[in-house]
């Protein structure tokens, strides 16, 4: 079986830029304080009547684009998200039908911030299948939408943004040579959205009570990320045959400084080898991987035959890995 290969790749966030000098001004917090517990200085947030499906649409063009890809050509479009556009239609059906790619089936992936490894390794069991042969993969959040901006715990973290991957068939050795995903519902209550689905539809009293925001316990979340980062990353390389010494480039989660430091740390992987855009992005969910990974490769940091692991984690619990050979 063929390996899928990234043949194009695309990242876009909104203009609009939360400082942690604005959330100074909403919510009881500091710069100073944001900065040291996780390394963000700012955010970008979608403008009123923008959604997931604005955002994915100028990632993925971009990526088309540069994968020299037409819409007529993408067989299936797989979008992780955390908050769709809407129940139904899926945003995937929206971007299909924006895009024109009149020929692609499409789903939405729901694993959080773990949607872009997720979204990757399925479309990379497509491409390798021969089922397909051009995969549209994209990560897109408007978390700003399912954030308190009365509860410090979480707005300084959540952002907006997406990104995006074209998947071919490879020619050589290069591409995707493996993906490891995982989930622990255990560790369900410790991130989630408490109301907005079918258990507990909209009310004056969810309502109220702000029960459709994202709540989150954060030193157990910090606890158990760590461990998830470590264990999948040091999994996925020792079954491929790989030490920490062999990548080229880490580029992990963005979900803060910290836990990136501490899942580093325990991989023994030296900190130029690792990607990192929180400071300008924040945790983005879905999105982050693939924005860090886009800014990676436009920046100059991968280069032809270079091996880099991507690996991330979301609620629910879900957590994954993926090893590619650029």
């Amino acid at each position: 079986m063929s390996r899928a290969r990234i043949v194009g790749i695309g990242a876009y966030a909104p203009k609009r830029i939360l400082t942690n000098q604005d959330l100074e001004k909403m919510v009881d917090t500091s710069d100073e304080w944001i900065v040291q517990r996780t390394g963000i200085r700012q955010r970008h947030l979608v403008e009123d009547g923008e959604g997931p499906s604005d955002l994915a649409i100028r990632a993925a063009q971009q990526a088309m684009e540069r994968a020299q890809v037409a819409p007529e050509e993408i067989d299936f479009i797989v979008v992780g998200t955390t908050a769709g556009d809407m129940h139904f239609p899926t945003t995937a059906n929206l971007v299909q039908h924006r895009l024109g790619c009149r020929n692609a089936g499409s789903v939405d992936i729901y694993a959080a911030c773990s949607g872009s490894v997720y979204s990757l390794s399925i479309g990379a069991q497509y491409i390798q299948t021969g089922k397909y042969r051009t995969v549209l993969c994209i990560g897109s959040e408007c978390l700003s939408r399912i954030t308190d901006f009365t509860d410090r715990g979480t707005c300084i973290l959540l952002a907006d943004a997406a990104g995006a991957a074209v998947l071919r068939p490879a020619a050589d050795d290069s591409g995707i040579i493996d993906t490891d995903l995982y989930s622990d519902g255990r560790y369900g209550e410790l991130l989630i959205m408490p109301a907005g689905g079918a258990l507990r539809p909209a009310t004056h009293e969810t309502v109220d009570q702000r029960l459709h925001y994202a709540k989150m316990k954060g030193n157990e979340v910090f606890k158990v990320a760590v461990r998830m980062f470590g264990e999948c990353a040091e999994r996925i390389l020792k079954n491929n045959g790989f030490t920490a010494a062999d990548l080229d480039l880490f580029v992990p989660h963005q979900a803060n400084l910290r836990i990136i430091e501490a899942a580093v740390k325990r991989l023994q992987v030296p900190m130029e080898k690792v990607m990192i855009n929180v400071e300008r992005y924040g945790n983005t969910g879905a999105a982050s991987v693939y924005v860090a990974l886009e800014e990676a490769w436009s920046s100059g940091r991968i280069k032809p035959n270079d091996l880099v692991l991507l690996a991330a984690f979301g609620g629910g619990f879900t957590w994954g890995a993926a090893l590619l050979r650029w």
